[in-house]
């Protein structure tokens, strides 16, 4: 087994409509118990996220366009900066996926790089919803994504017909080339699954299941 420290690979999540702010501070206090590095929060609940986790090395995201992608670019810019103003330093953003399907190229890159460029200093994850897209429309993302700035494509966002894939993240993989990082998220919820997402060359899980995939993983480790 390849020597992960599993909790730092994942993305622990509470973006469910009906979470309350109940689960948004339990998200933090496992993220300090479990030593998670990222956790990601509605955006209503970045500052109350942050307070609860200050003085720990957790870095604090949110989702921008989220779920559906197609807000227009003025808005994602303005929710983008408004997380980073209270205190998020890692931001998923959704990708137009009808702009995407209609062939609009040159709107999906400047969608994703005017939020990049407005918040210089945060990491960026872009949101493929991999479910609706061909493959060919999948490695056309990934080169959008790279020509854009961001740091990451990430498979899925838990909202859409299916989650992750393990064929799609190697596809992914393949298609970054190392210009980018891959996220597997949607419907990781125990050790078997995030191990085969990793295998397939994922570089972080996105999860509301850490603590579960965690606790499994801590199980079957060899001492």
């Amino acid at each position: 087994m390849p020597n992960w420290n599993l909790p730092d690979l994942i993305d622990h999540t509470v973006l469910r409509p009906d979470a309350t702010r109940g689960d948004v501070l339990r998200v933090c206090r496992e993220a300090i118990e479990y030593s998670f590095s990222v956790i990601f929060v509605p955006p209503s609940y970045l500052a109350e996220a942050v307070a609860a986790v200050e003085g720990h090395s957790i870095r604090v995201g949110a989702p921008v366009g989220f779920p559906l992608g197609g807000h227009a670019t003025k808005t994602k810019v303005t929710e983008a900066i408004e997380a980073v103003e209270q205190g998020a330093v890692v931001l998923d953003m959704v990708l137009n996926i009808s702009r995407l399907k209609s062939g609009d190229y040159d709107a999906v890159r400047q969608d994703i790089a005017e939020v990049v460029r407005a918040t210089p200093n945060s990491e960026h994850k872009v949101i493929l919803e991999t479910c609706y897209l061909t493959e060919q429309e999948k490695i056309t993302a990934c080169r959008l994504v790279i020509e854009a700035g961001a740091d990451y494509v990430k498979t899925s966002t838990g909202f859409g017909l299916s989650g992750a894939t393990v064929d799609d993240v190697r596809l992914l993989k393949t298609a970054v080339a190392g210009q980018a990082k891959v996220k597997a998220s949607g419907g990781i919820r125990d050790w078997k699954t995030a191990r085969a997402m990793l295998e397939a060359g994922a570089d972080r899980i996105g999860t509301s299941a850490g603590v579960a995939i965690v606790n499994e993983w801590r199980a079957v480790r060899i001492p």
